[in-house]
């Protein structure tokens, strides 16, 4: 039964995303727009380097990459922050706080939805039409089913950081410029728009500490590198594992902390 009420917020999330589809088809033409103006960087970039292999990735390994990238980060963008701090700042997280279910738990389950489609809408398509325009480079196997492992791990990395950064706007009463922050260090650590192979050896080696790259590199060197040691795979899983328990319980505790410093401003 309680899992039946967490479907059911699914599928409101997901009724609600097909009411603005607009919306929908304004994100994938912005992506667009991005990935033509990748193509054209890197194609400038590897043209300079003057050989066809940089940093152990050809033009268009790396523009698979990015195009996948550009693609999970759609699916995987919540905007939990920006919910966070307008229910904050207008005192409707009152209204949530006292629902039957604990506050993150509803944040997730409301955003649930979203992900469903923005992964059948977004994601899909531009895997499948990645697929099909590069002739299979990207083999299907195992790698496939690890890649569906390793997706859940990163959301829920993905969410807990959104979770503690809006969090924080329970002591800012802001959240623009600290979520502007947030975001380009989770997108630059990550390797969601430079492939972390391209990271000079001692930034690699501090990134491979940190949880960002859980995000995107690891689903991502996943689901493309089809001949990578299933040792090393494990590997990426269980650090993956390691970052998504920790996370769950640091963003947790930052909530449980600073509730005691909520106020509400709006009526």
């Amino acid at each position: 039964m309680k899992l039946r009420r967490y479907f059911s917020m699914t599928r409101a999330g997901m009724l609600e995303q097909l009411q603005f589809r607009l919306g929908s088809v304004t994100t994938i033409a912005g992506n667009l727009i991005y990935l033509v103006l990748i193509y054209f960087l890197w194609k400038s970039i590897f043209a300079s380097a003057g050989t066809d292999v940089v940093s152990g990735m050809t033009f268009s390994g790396t523009l698979i990459y990015l195009v996948l990238a550009s693609a999970l980060f759609s699916f995987m963008e919540m905007y939990l922050v920006w919910y966070m701090g307008r229910d904050i700042q207008s005192g409707k997280i009152v209204l949530d706080l006292i629902k039957p279910i604990r506050y993150r738990s509803f944040l997730f389950w409301t955003q649930s939805g979203f992900l469903v489609m923005s992964f059948v809408m977004t994601f899909l398509p531009t895997f499948l039409v990645v697929y099909f325009l590069t002739d299979g480079t990207i083999h299907l196997g195992v790698n496939l089913l690890f890649f569906l492992v390793s997706v859940p791990l990163a959301l829920t990395i993905n969410f807990c950081i959104d979770f503690f950064i809006g969090t924080v706007c329970l002591y800012t009463q802001s959240i623009w410029g600290i979520n502007i922050m947030k975001e380009v260090i989770v997108l630059l650590l990550s390797g969601a728009t430079i492939p972390l192979d391209f990271f000079p050896d001692t930034l690699r080696r501090i990134v491979s500490y940190l949880p960002f790259q859980s995000i995107y590199n690891t689903p991502l060197t996943i689901l493309i590198r089809d001949s990578m040691p299933l040792r090393e795979t494990l590997t990426m899983l269980g650090i993956q594992l390691f970052w998504a328990l920790v996370m769950l319980l640091v963003s947790d505790l930052f909530w449980r902390r600073s509730m005691r410093v909520i106020t509400v401003n709006g009526g």
